[in-house]
């Protein structure tokens, strides 16, 4: 396909992966990342820095809340399909800020998908989320289930702009598939997100708190396996469809910890405290729609990929100058 790719919150966890991937195959690709201060916007530099110099590679810094900015980038490249990815993350962040999410997840959806309309974009995917489910107790997680009850404000800005992708293509038949991602983890992970949590606590010795009893269960999904679900989805427009993206096996809290500990070489310091109120008790993916229209085939064990990941911070957290 001709034309280039852009990549919103290219410069992020996942992003950068997904212009890794991307450019590693020859493709052109537009990265637009805000490098807000949710965690050290150094760390995001750092994900794409070795693609500065190559020139299949532009970045544009900016907010896909600002519809100027974002119309500017249309209408100066011939922008074909679009991965977006940018999004105010995290659900307790979400509960003190629900205004900040609904303007840079909701706005910023919406402001893609109506140039993607105007420009006639071929493929539009969209970085969604396991949240969308809530507490469903139903195991695992069908995309055919209801997701009307979210918990949390950052889970109903996602399902609110699934409803929104739907929306257009429905009215302008703009082909969009949306991304349901499982507990994402790997190297370049969120700073916030419990394997960089316990990963960095374990090994300095720091007690890390765990919310509920440890029975809390997650559906861990090495950040390769995604990005080749997102290259799949990239590569196969659909009319609209919405597919889970997880490793369709459940991790306890308690399991996690022990597997970080072998990981580290470390005893973990533990404090409890009461399920913080927003979080899911559990998730688990059906990945089988994903397996049969995409060809999506998880293989990164949570052992395998918290070694990865452990080897990444050693190499770049602990020993880097």
């Amino acid at each position: 396909m001709e034309g280039k790719i852009l990549v919103t919150g290219g410069a992020g966890f996942i992003g950068s992966h997904v212009v890794d991937a991307l450019l590693a195959r020859g493709e052109d690709v537009i990265v637009v990342d805000n490098f807000n201060s949710y965690y050290d916007p150094k760390r995001k530099i750092q994900n794409i820095f070795p693609h500065f110099q190559k020139k299949r590679f532009i970045l544009a810094a900016g907010n896909v809340e600002d519809y100027s900015f974002m119309q500017d980038i249309f209408q100066k490249y011939n922008v074909r399909r679009i991965v977006h990815l940018a999004a105010k993350a995290g659900v307790r962040a979400s509960i003190e800020d629900p205004v900040g999410y609904k303007i840079a997840n909701i706005d910023g959806t919406l402001n893609l998908l109506e140039l993607a309309k105007k420009h006639k974009v071929e493929n539009f995917v969209f970085g969604s989320s396991s949240s969308v489910y809530g507490n469903s107790l139903k195991i695992p997680f069908s995309e055919d289930d209801r997701a009307d009850k979210p918990i949390s404000p950052y889970a109903a800005t996602k399902r609110m702009s699934e409803l929104l992708c739907h929306t257009y293509n429905h009215l302008f038949q703009l082909p969009v598939s949306c991304l349901r991602f499982f507990t994402v983890y790997g190297p370049r992970g969120r700073p916030d997100m419990a394997p960089y949590i316990f990963t960095d606590s374990i090994y300095q010795g720091k007690a890390i708190t765990l919310y509920g009893n440890g029975s809390t269960k997650r559906d861990y999904t090495f950040v390769s396996d995604i990005v080749s679900g997102i290259i799949s989805a990239l590569d196969t427009p659909h009319s609209f469809e919405i597919f889970n993206l997880g490793n369709n096996h459940m991790v306890s809290l308690q399991e996690f910890v022990s597997v970080i500990e072998n990981v580290v070489g470390k005893e973990a310091v533990i404090e409890r405290k009461d399920l913080f109120p927003g979080d899911v008790t559990l998730t688990c993916a059906d990945i089988s729609k994903a397996q049969k229209m995409l060809g999506y085939s998880p293989k990164v064990s949570v052992e395998k990929g918290m070694q990865e990941f452990f080897s990444w911070y050693e190499k770049e957290i602990i020993f880097s100058v």
